[in-house]
């Protein structure tokens, strides 16, 4: 009998287990379930389950319940000993085989990292019996042997939970067994889902005490399969981690019980899309393809996580240079992967997880070469070059070609421009075709990362080459959460909005959730750009672990703002450089300079790095220190830049013009060598930096360098007692103040490039510094690299993108916008496009209504949208936009109707309103944002009658308020001062943003100060409200206007309370009112439900600013329905949305519609109030016939019947089948019952 089978309660002791084994090889399609021994037939297995944010994790749903030994004496029984199990694999719900060593990852130290963590606060209990492991293999049913995993029954205790943790294929050991104390029948599915992974956490290596312990771990596995001489182990190894809980369902009751720590666990998948994919291909002469992990590349650092990589594969230099042969400075290796053998590529790096995008070579050619390095690669290091000329026309004047002139040579050698010799944005009046080029480049990227994602994802993307991405991937995955980082520095705005292209690639980076820069000073530059050309806000925000994170606010979604330096990995490259070969190559070097103090220089050869500055610099301090002649040796390595077209051949050609002068003057001063990159690797380099004592980097404007930083790992010992045994003065970094790595590399030299002198400083202060600071400044720059290894700069980055707060609900977010004007829209639950039939049946139900516009915007142009209307408008030098004629009318026939009421709520002045609207019967009017309201009336009269929603009762603030307004218009240019008769605002939309914000804080601040004793209200709207600094009478706004209009509804409408509300706005103005009448349509509908007995509905967003609107309880109808709306897909207090004007007077035709159509039947309501009218019943239907009659497009109510049956005979009395009728049409009418609300029935317009 199996210990699974049913137990009663005479079974004695019994123990609930759930089983949780990890499956690290499980394909698409397979299923795993647990089979005890001796169900050979397989009649009782039980399934396992995983989810997407548990994977690979699988557990079973339900506790098996395990009988227990009752005694001593059944304890020694060999079957009651403990519960023997396997696992089973099914493919397509047929039985596929049984676990086995394969499936058990390659993970050194795997079960005993997890025992090195126990401590006494878990309840790990030790499985591991006193007499040693148990034997797992017995013999199975068919004569062989098969594996099964082993339960000691002896640890399990009567009524407890347990939950066995196990892997796939590893039974040479006991489970690890966490003991539950939560009532098992209790508990739901996913509650216990969640107890498993918190109670599985406790043995975890990768835990919140030490985060950085397993990837410390992994650098070293990765350290340990590089040999010396670059040839990585043949296959890729995944690092030994322990497996962190699963986060918890996000809940947000309070504040602080949404404040939790975010962690990267062994069930987050990650998505790294980068131009270039981190591998190393390798084909032999056969045609078989190989790779390996291109260690130096930043991105091929391995991980616990389950990574996917994609990205172009390079093979033969790269397949982005077609079309670059035939030149001088072209690379000889030209074309990519041949696409007949894609295919063996594609399956060569699988094991990698590397996906490879394959895109035409002349395409990605022209995205890398032509838009990337001669566009982007310039604007993005702050360079444009509008005098340049053509590099190409400096030729030989032997061959016949133009040969620049005199005035042309000696301006180049005044200015020393270093910057390319091209038209600005290097696109030589191609900006179209490089353009498109770059979107379809962008668009194929996005087409695999689609492919390739799994729900629950972090997709993070590097490099300018792919900055648009995230605005493909929102159409497609918009609930996944992108970041982005850049590598490169970013312009400041004066230059990046010197691109054609500006809007689109801010908008494609703000579609990500998470952008990434290594220094602030980046990431400032960046968040500039977005406020002076986007209009765009940003500040600190509450993040999800109780700290605050920089984020930019754009159209209702946070974007992050993330700044960390990258950095390496010592343990690599400490290997590296500690290996014989390495220490041989370097002692070789040093032999050839023996005696001299050797500087070294790697850059690439391109005017960016700064080399003409660097040997000018070297002329200049042999110049002034001539006793140090014969005595340094500067080697400069320039590396081919290919990419960079006829920069790198100008640059290459000039240095090598001034390495020949220097070495005529004072020979052997400088070893100058051109290589390729593929001849510069980490090795080389290493090499290199060993042999040398300073390492010199001088860019003028760089991104990621990490030059310096290998360096000092190469110099790692030279405080150690053996490393100075040779009294070099060695390990000091000479850096450019312009370089990313100068903010962390605190102990180097820093100089400005541009300044000769300086640099020429640091050469003499380089060998005459003394051993004290030297040591000093080697021990603070060693301090970061150790500290920040590339591992902990990608988990940093990594939490705070997973931190990044993004609803699981795809009905929040909405995109807006055509090509790549697309942006994603944060929207609160529900927030959909308003249905009219909905509004229509609820107005057809009701019979008193309340109907709230807007003026601007809504029924009529938004005159704010355009500045220069704005500034004609308010300085009278144009009329304010008007409503059409079509529209006039419809709101006329609106009113016509005495169910509703009409209130145009507009931001205008009296007299605008007065003189377009004033004309129509019946229509309210509130003019300023509800200051002055005129009530409605059926006079019609060029002069109306107004109230004040607040008193006036002192004006002298204006005077005040004015007078220092005047001050900031004249030192703010395109500033300026609208006045109405109740506000007072300055507005600097036309301003430059920037400064215009900062008057602006500075003016709100003036005036708060000033006016702190007056009862006015100080509003300041941001840019994308248009910018302004206002002065209002306090509790002034729409808002309040619609509160009071409703606590007056019954002193002009129908009926005393209000069934129906309509509101329509458009703008930020509008908000107050939307927000006020949805907290009363829900304060109804609330009620409404607790009566009924039904829970509440969800809490209104918090964006939202609560009113207190109890005082309009009494004017409302408990059945009241409440409809807002806003103008335009946008964030919004409104609950739905309409796209345009044409939209909003569609639905006021349908309205009006609805209203007429009443008028076509008579409902028994009708037939009571005529007989209130004294009218016969022959009278009545008498009156019914002649008004069919006279109207050709009116119906018989079928509900009336015949009218002939229901005539009267000789004696008085009503003629028909049911003579039993009352001829008084009270009791007639009494029989029938009337429902209020008729059927359902659609509305179609």
């Amino acid at each position: 009998m199996s210990a699974t089978s049913k137990v009663t309660s005479e079974s004695g002791a019994l123990a609930h287990v759930n089983f949780r084994v990890r499956c690290e090889t499980l394909g698409h399609g397979e299923a795993v379930c647990l089979m005890e021994e001796g169900d050979s037939k397989m009649q009782k297995l039980i399934p396992l389950y995983t989810t997407a944010t548990a994977h690979p994790w699988y557990h079973t749903l339900q506790p098996i319940t395990i009988a227990l030994p009752r005694d001593e004496m059944d304890l020694k029984k060999p079957e009651k000993h403990s519960f023997r199990y396997r696992y089973v694999v099914f493919r397509g719900g047929k039985f596929h085989r049984f676990e086995n060593e394969s499936d058990s990852p390659s993970l050194p130290g795997f079960g005993e990292e997890e025992g090195d963590n126990d401590d006494g606060n878990n309840n790990n209990i030790n499985s591991r019996s006193d007499d040693g492991d148990v034997p797992m293999d017995i013999e199975s049913d068919d004569g062989g042997y098969a594996t099964f995993h082993q339960l000691p029954l002896r640890l399990l205790s009567n009524r407890e939970s347990y939950i066995v943790n196990d892997v796939l294929g590893r039974t040479n050991g006991p489970p690890d067994i966490d003991h539950s104390r939560i009532e098992t029948p209790k508990q739901s599915p996913e509650d216990r889902t969640s107890s498993i992974a918190s109670l599985h956490s406790r043995n975890s290596s990768f835990g919140q005490s030490n985060s950085f312990s397993g990837l410390q771990t992994g650098s070293k596995a990765s350290g340990s399969s590089l040999n010396p001489m670059n040839k990585p182990a043949s296959s890729a190894r995944k690092k030994a981690v322990g497996f962190a809980p699963s986060p918890p369902p996000y809940h947000r009751p309070k504040p602080a019980a949404a404040l939790q720590a975010v962690h990267l666990n062994s069930t987050d998948g990650l998505v790294v899309v980068s131009a270039f994919l981190p591998v190393i291909l390798h084909r032999t002469d056969e045609g078989k393809w190989s790779a390996d992990w291109d260690y130096e590349a930043l991105l091929s650092m391995q991980t616990h996580l389950r990574v996917t990589r994609i990205g172009v594969v390079k093979w033969r230099g790269w397949h982005g240079n077609f079309g670059m042969a035939g030149k001088k400075h072209a690379s000889p290796e030209e074309g990519g992967v041949p696409i007949n053998e894609r295919h063996l590529v594609e399956e060569c790096l699988r094991p990698f997880s590397c996906v490879p995008v394959w895109i035409d070579t002349r395409l990605f050619g022209e995205m890398y070469n032509g838009f990337c390095k001669s566009v982007l690669w310039p604007i993005m290091h702050n360079v444009t070059s509008v005098y340049a000329t053509d590099p190409d026309l400096k030729t030989k004047s032997s061959e016949g070609e133009h040969v620049r002139n005199s005035d042309d040579e000696q301006f180049s050698e005044v200015t020393m421009d270093d910057v390319e010799q091209g038209p600005i944005h290097g696109g030589r009046g191609r900006e179209k075709e490089l353009w498109s080029a770059y979107n379809t480049v962008n668009r194929k990227f996005a087409e695999v990362v689609v492919q390739y994602f799994n729900e629950g994802d972090l997709v993070w993307i590097h490099g300018f080459h792919l900055l648009i991405l995230p605005s493909y991937l929102t159409r497609r995955i918009p609930m996944a959460k992108v970041g982005i980082f850049l590598h490169t520095p970013f312009p400041s705005s004066e230059i990046f909005r010197t691109l054609w292209c500006r809007e689109d690639l801010l908008r494609g980076m703000l579609n990500a959730d998470q952008v990434g820069f290594h220094l602030f000073e980046y990431a400032r530059h960046f968040l500039t750009c977005c406020r002076r050309l986007l209009g765009l806000n940003y500040g600190m925000i509450p993040d999800a672990s109780g700290g605050h994170t920089l984020a930019i606010d754009t159209n209702g979604r946070h974007v992050a703002v993330t700044s960390i330096h990258a950095g390496i990995e010592p343990l690599v490259l400490k290997q590296i450089v500690d290996h014989e070969s390495t220490l041989k190559e370097a002692a070789s070097i040093r032999n050839r300079f023996y005696g001299k103090t050797v500087f070294l220089a790697i850059d690439r050869l391109e005017s960016l790095k700064g080399i003409p500055l660097k040997l000018l610099a070297l002329e200049r301090f042999l110049h002034l220190s001539p006793e140090y002649v014969g005595k340094i040796v500067l080697i400069q390595i320039g590396i081919s830049a290919y990419e960079r077209g006829g920069d790198f051949e100008q640059t290459k050609n000039e240095v090598a013009e001034m390495v020949s002068r220097i070495n005529e003057t004072w020979p052997g001063t400088v070893q100058f060598q051109e290589c390729k990159e593929s001849n510069m690797r980490l090795q080389q380099r290493m090499a290199l930096m060993r042999a040398a004592d300073v390492v010199i980097v001088t860019p003028i404007r760089d991104g990621l360098n990490l030059i310096p930083l290998e360096f000092t790992i190469a110099h790692h010992d030279a405080l150690t007692a053996e490393g100075m045994e040779d009294k070099r003065k060695r390990g000091l970094c000479i850096l450019s103040e312009f370089a990313s790595c100068t903010r962390v590399m605190r102990g180097a030299l820093h100089v400005n490039p541009w300044k000769i002198s300086e640099i020429a400083s640091a050469f003499r202060s380089a060998l005459i510094m003394s051993e004290d600071e030297r040591s000093r400044r080697l021990v603070v720059s060693k301090e970061f690299v150790f500290r920040v290894t590339t591992q902990r700069w990608a988990l940093a980055v990594m939490l705070d993108l997973k931190g990044v707060h993004k609803s699981v609900n795809p009905i929040q977010y909405s995109g807006a916008g055509l090509g790549l004007g697309y942006r994603l829209l944060g929207m609160d639950i529900g927030f959909v496009s308003l249905d009219f039939s909905k509004v229509a049946k609820a107005f057809k139900n009701s019979r008193s209504r309340l109907i709230l516009v807007d003026y601007g915007g809504t029924i009529t142009a938004n005159d704010n949208l355009d500045n220069l209307s704005r500034f004609k408008m308010v300085k009278e030098r144009k009329g304010h936009s008007t409503p059409s004629a079509e529209m006039i009318k419809t709101i006329t026939e609106l009113c016509a109707d005495k169910k509703n009421t009409v209130f145009v709520v507009s931001g205008k002045e009296r007299h605008s309103l007065t003189r377009t609207l004033g004309h129509i019967p019946r229509l309210g009017l509130a003019a300023e944002h509800g200051m002055f309201i005129s009530w409605p009336t059926s006079r019609t009269s060029e002069r109306r009658s107004w109230e004040t929603l607040v008193p006036i009762t002192d004006r002298s603030w204006r005077a005040l308020a004015m007078a220092i307004m005047e001050v900031y218009t004249s030192r703010t240019h395109g500033s300026y001062i609208e006045e109405t008769e109740m506000k007072v605002l300055w507005q600097y939309r036309d301003a430059d943003l920037e400064f215009g914000y900062l008057q602006a804080r500075e003016l709100e601040d003036h005036l708060s100060n000033v006016l702190r004793s007056y009862p006015v209200d100080i509003l300041h709207g941001g840019v994308e409200e248009g910018g302004y600094v206002e002065v209002r009478p306090k509790g002034v706004n729409k808002g309040m206007c619609s509160i009071k209009v409703i606590k007056n509804f019954p002193n002009f409408a129908q009926s005393d309370k209000v069934e129906f509300a309509l509101v329509l706005g458009d703008d930020h103005c509008d908000e107050p009112m939307l927000s006020v009448m949805r907290q009363i349509g829900r304060r109804v509908m609330d009620s409404r439900r607790v009566k009924k007995g039904e829970d509440p509905l969800p809490d209104l967003p918090a964006s939202m600013t609560l009113v207190d609107v109890s005082g309009c309880d009494e004017y409302l109808a408990p059945h009241l329905e409440v409809f807002t709306c806003t103008v335009g897909k946008k964030p919004s207090a409104a609950a739905n949305y309409l796209h345009d004007v044409n939209e909003v007077k569609e639905l006021l035709d349908a309205l009006v519609k609805v209203s007429t159509r009443d008028q076509k039947y008579y409902s028994s309501v009708d037939l009571r109030k005529i007989q209130q009218e004294n009218l016969s019943v022959k009278n009545a239907f008498d009156r019914f016939d002649n008004t069919l009659a006279g109207s050709a497009g009116l119906k018989r109510p079928m509900s009336l019947g015949s009218m002939d049956s229901m005539s009267s005979d000789s004696s008085g009395r009503l003629r028909g089948s049911h003579p039993k009728i009352s001829a008084n049409l009270g009791e007639y009418l009494g029989a029938i019952e009337d429902n209020g609300e008729e059927e359902d029935e659609p509305f179609f317009f």
